[in-house]
């Protein structure tokens, strides 16, 4: 029988699908399943529209099967099958799809669900197989027909016997080679993996027949083997049941054996929208961050479906990196796909579903914060380093979103508390949101300047993470009141009074003070007096953008240029050492000097910045003990 060509540029078309288009060999079964399910759908909807009797939707059912004798794996279905022109203009023509072709007949009717878009699908079987055989017969005719190929060469057609309408593809699946074991798809714990992978949730039942091998009745050491017709899919989505209908530990049940995790999720969120854009949604906050999840190598994204047919594995276009912790999948029968049905053209529906998934994450999240604290609480402890990263990302562009998620502990309530409890409590005439950043709650209540703060009754924000104070500068303000770190120059407790009474302070003692910084050379950009010291002596301010806690973070990264902050001393004007300095400084400066490196490293040690030169710091008070 001569061989037909393909109706394109054949050799160098079907090179490409094989060799180009699909980037995953697994994806061939996924293809030949929709299609078959395509068949399926076809025949469904014409036994609806043509008002034939006899055919039951429960009747269908797509079947696979091993031979590993003869190297050979076959997808068949009882669907509407292909006449010979079928065949030719479907098979003979590369990218000619006759599922796009029906489904464009439909006029708008939405009874069925058509996968199909390309005609390409099918000749992803050439990536695993030498020959692909097709004997199809319609429903309703009485002659079938054979369609084979070997790839670009061409293709045969001629008649033969099928007893049942439907179609059947052969595989003769290629030898193994050393670049790839295609031996795996002759196994069939294989074929069973990739089927609930990706075509888990096809709405026909998929069924193969199961071997194994099992003690012999009545016997201790003679085995048979069974087979078993197994159906592989669980055909009806969870996500498309009506939430009603659907118990927590089903959720629970279906997270966990679908991300791995041991632990139930601490919120499920389960939607359908409709509209612009119609999809489902299934999504989950762990109780816990994975063991990767704050390094360079997790992978955040949803699993993309279409029409129940998974897509993608992680979609990452889905959710924002502050959202990255966010579990589930996204089923939707409006996204573009591109033309191996591996990723998705980048297009507006696409960018419309990650904005609602958005807005809907965040407005639950708001919900578990009011009606379920303590989960909110165990989550924000997991994820909410995430949220001020999110904060600080993109020069502050997410903050909107993200500023009413933010908790931080109270030095008042003693527990994590939101801004927008905060500003509720805050005193008439406070000016400023205050917040101390350490490496510890306890470190942050010890320094000095904190004591100042709470005796006058303000409310602290204890940031013990490296980002905080990034992510509060970007901030700027919430809800019309500034954010004022109280280890910084610009701390403002007090009355014009006292003020006065600092400044003219400092105006008596600046050759005091001069002689001081001088000694200190560029550690510090001054040295002044302060009020603000209840019973510490001394302590170091900041002064500008960059404090001493983000001096230390940033000198933790590579490429951090010796980024310094410029900082003052300030000496408790109050304290017993202030008087000592002003009377050492009139009889002995030396003394003076060595009281000062003292104060500097003390400083130090109380602010967490780390002494320069040690050595002389022990020598210094062994000397003057």
């Amino acid at each position: 029988m001569a061989k037909k060509q393909f109706k394109a540029e054949s050799k160098k078309l079907l090179d490409m699908m094989i060799n180009s288009i699909y980037t995953n060999k697994d994806i061939f079964l996924r293809e030949l399943i929709s299609n078959a399910s395509d068949a399926l759908d076809k025949l469904y909807y014409r036994s609806l529209s043509d008002n034939e009797s006899g055919l039951s939707r429960d009747d269908f059912k797509i079947q696979i099967k091993i031979d590993k004798e003869n190297r050979t794996l076959t997808i068949s279905d009882n669907g509407c099958g292909m006449s010979k022109e079928e065949l030719e203009s479907n098979l003979g023509t590369i990218a000619k799809s006759g599922s796009l072709d029906f489904k464009s007949g439909l006029e708008g009717k939405s009874e069925v669900e058509i996968i199909g878009q390309f005609g390409v699908g099918f000749y992803s079987a050439f990536m695993v197989s030498d020959t692909v055989t097709v004997v199809s017969r319609v429903h309703g005719a009485e002659e079938a027909y054979q369609w084979e190929s070997s790839g670009a060469d061409g293709y045969t057609i001629k008649e033969t016997e099928k007893s049942e309408p439907g179609t059947v593809i052969t595989l003769k699946i290629k030898e193994k080679t050393e670049e790839f074991d295609y031996d795996k798809y002759l196994e069939q714990y294989t074929i069973e993996d990739i089927v609930k992978k990706y075509s888990d949730y096809i709405r026909y039942p998929i069924m193969m027949d199961m071997t194994e091998s099992k003690l012999k009745e009545g016997s201790e050491d003679e085995y048979e083997t069974v087979v078993t017709p197994t159906q592989l899919n669980s055909m009806v989505p969870l996500w498309r049941k009506n939430k009603n209908e659907i118990t927590e530990e089903e959720y629970e049940e279906f997270y966990k054996a679908k991300f791995y995790d041991y632990e139930k999720p601490l919120l499920t969120v389960h939607s359908k929208t409709e509209g612009q854009v119609t999809y489902d949604a299934l999504l989950f906050v762990p109780s816990h961050a994975p063991f990767d999840y704050y390094t360079k190598g997790y992978e955040k994204g949803l699993q993309l479906y279409s029409n129940g047919v998974l897509i993608m594995d992680k979609c990452a276009d889905l959710l924002p990196d502050y959202f990255s912790f966010v579990k589930g999948l996204v089923d939707s029968a409006d996204l573009t796909l591109n033309i191996s049905r591996e990723t998705l053209q980048q297009d507006h529906i696409l960018k419309i579903i990650a904005k609602n998934l958005e807005k809907k994450i965040k407005s639950e999240l708001e919900k578990m914060m009011k009606n379920k604290r303590e989960d909110y609480e165990t989550f924000y402890k997991a994820f909410g380093l995430q949220l001020k990263y999110g904060v600080y990302a993109d020069y502050g562009m997410n903050k909107d979103v993200l500023q009413d998620l933010l908790m931080f502990w109270s030095s008042s309530e003693k527990k994590l508390v939101t801004l927008k409890e905060y500003v509720s409590r805050m005193k008439e005439e406070q000016k400023a949101i205050y917040f101390a950043c350490g490496e510890t709650n306890d470190k942050i209540d010890m320094l000095p300047q904190a004591d100042a703060v709470k005796e006058k009754g303000y409310e602290i924000l204890y940031c013990t993470d490296d980002v905080d104070e990034f992510a509060l500068q970007m901030l700027r303000e919430y809800d019309g009141k500034s954010f004022m770190n109280i280890c910084a120059d610009k701390l403002d407790l007090d009355t014009d009074e006292e003020k006065e009474e600092l400044k003219k302070e400092n105006e008596d003692t600046k050759e005091l003070r001069d002689f001081m910084k001088e000694t200190l050379g560029d550690s510090v950009s001054e040295v002044v007096f302060t009020n603000k010291l209840k019973n510490y002596p001394v302590c170091l301010t900041s002064e500008g953008m960059l404090s001493l806690e983000m001096e230390k973070v940033l000198a933790s990264m590579p490429n951090s240029n010796g980024m310094k902050a410029k900082i003052a001393l300030e000496i408790n004007r109050d304290h017993p050492i202030a008087a000592k300095l002003k009377s050492l400084f009139e009889t002995d400066k030396e003394t003076v000097k060595k009281y000062t490196k003292i104060l500097y490293a003390q400083g130090c040690l109380i602010g967490g910045k780390t002494i320069e030169n040690p050595a002389e710091f022990s020598e210094l008070v062994s000397e003057l003990m």
